[in-house]
């Protein structure tokens, strides 16, 4: 029997979904008897977890399910209280539950997969299983197999901590769980580290690293292959684990991307591809559809009767004179420094209503642009200035992010 475990929190009833194709993968693509370990919380609604067990049914495999707001509670509490942010932003405590899986799962379980639900297992997971741990806590993928410099990224390589070629991702992870069951102290300080370092900006993998980096066996990067290096290399799909992980290994609705269709190929087969995952996803298209058409009228209207200026990255200059039909006599701002922004005040304090100044940057020196001091400034959106970025199209550099509508479905 393989033991394979999935953890998430489920804030939106939309993150099941994901699970479930990673667990539907497993199933596809494994000969052997599957028991997947699902470590939830009071977020699962009946109606996912129906639909867990139905998906598991259809292909005789089994399903177990640990509701830690049930079995742990004061163990949440005390992740909590070392990590406060994770009750306070986007970031959930979810990210933490992997780390209960010793102490939750049955005892007869000597180890287990873990699998983050953003993989995609298109191989026989025995191959993964088959690998002996002996005395070692897991076996990992390092983040150096798949091209990541880890003084540059991790400060736990950076400040000496963790040897860099040890840093592993934590997506994938065969854990001895024979191992793991005595570490639970050294866990939780490791989740204290973590709260107490907040520059450490990872979570869960922070805290592994930190445990675990000299007690890992290394696997092969097919067990955790980072689909956004697959896509810069136009790799083929093969026989791995895909991990779509960050920005740049977002799914999408894209199909002539290989990996979108490789992962829109399995979900379409779970129960939760549904006529209710249709309806919203007309309902998200429709939203945009209409959203479009009111920009458009908002723009004709806000710009009637004033002058245009922009705001533009240098390098980017000549290709929006080129979109917007520039003309020379219309103001262009150079978004260069932070003084940039000062100047950009003074224009618009300048022109007193009379011109409209299309921002052609979400990003002004690599973080999102400061809008709060236009309208401190007492400058209105959509009077005073339009996100023009919003307007291009793929033609002018900017991609349509369907992530969005495939979380939604």
């Amino acid at each position: 029997m393989i033991h394979v475990c999935l953890c998430f929190r489920d804030k939106t009833g939309r993150y099941a979904k994901f699970a479930a194709t990673t667990m539907l993968s497993i199933f596809e693509n494994t000969r052997s008897a599957v028991t997947v370990h699902i470590v939830h919380d009071n977020t699962l609604t009946d109606d996912n977890r129906d639909k867990f067990f139905y998906l598991a049914g259809r292909y005789g495999q089994f399903v177990k399910f640990y509701n830690l707001d049930e079995l742990c509670p004061e163990k949440i509490a005390r992740i909590i209280e070392f990590m406060p942010e994770v009750d306070k932003s986007r970031v959930t405590v979810g990210a933490f539950y992997k780390l209960l899986i010793p102490q939750v799962l049955p005892k007869n379980v000597d180890k287990v997969i873990f699998l983050e639900p953003d993989t995609l297992v298109n191989l026989d997971l025995s191959e993964l299983w088959q690998n002996k741990l002996a005395d070692k806590a897991m076996g990992v993928v390092t983040e150096m197999a798949n091209g990541t410099n880890p003084k540059k990224t991790f400060l736990l390589c950076s400040g000496e901590i963790v040897k860099e070629e040890d840093y592993f991702n934590s997506g994938v992870l065969l854990m001895n769980l024979n191992v793991l069951r005595d570490e639970e102290e050294p866990i939780m300080q490791g989740i204290k580290f973590r709260g107490d370092n907040p520059k450490q900006k990872y979570l869960d993998q922070t805290v592994l690293n930190y445990c675990f980096s000299t007690r890992i066996l290394k696997l092969p990067l097919r067990f955790n292959c980072f689909v956004k290096n697959e896509r810069r290399d136009k790799q083929p799909v093969g026989r791995k684990i895909y991990h779509f992980v960050g920005f740049a290994s977002k799914i999408g609705l894209e199909m002539d991307d290989p990996f979108n269709k490789l992962w829109m190929n399995y979900f379409i087969k779970t129960p939760f591809f549904d006529a209710e995952a249709i309806g919203r996803l007309h309902a998200n298209l429709k939203k945009i559809y209409d959203s479009s058409k009111e920009a458009a009228l908002n723009i004709a209207t806000t710009t009637q009767g004033k002058a245009r200026a922009f705001f533009v990255e240098s390098e980017k200059k000549a290709s929006m004179v080129k979109f917007f039909g520039i003309k020379k006599d219309e103001e262009v701002i150079l978004a260069k420094t932070e003084r940039s922004i000062k100047e950009l005040i003074e224009a618009m304090k300048a022109a007193n209503g009379t011109a409209v100044f299309f921002i052609m940057t979400e990003k002004f020196l690599n973080k999102k642009f400061p809008f709060d001091r236009l309208t401190d400034a007492g400058f209105v959106e959509g009077k005073d200035f339009i996100k023009g970025w919003t307007l291009l199209t793929e033609a002018q550099g900017v991609s349509f992010d369907t992530y969005p509508l495939v979380h939604m479905l």
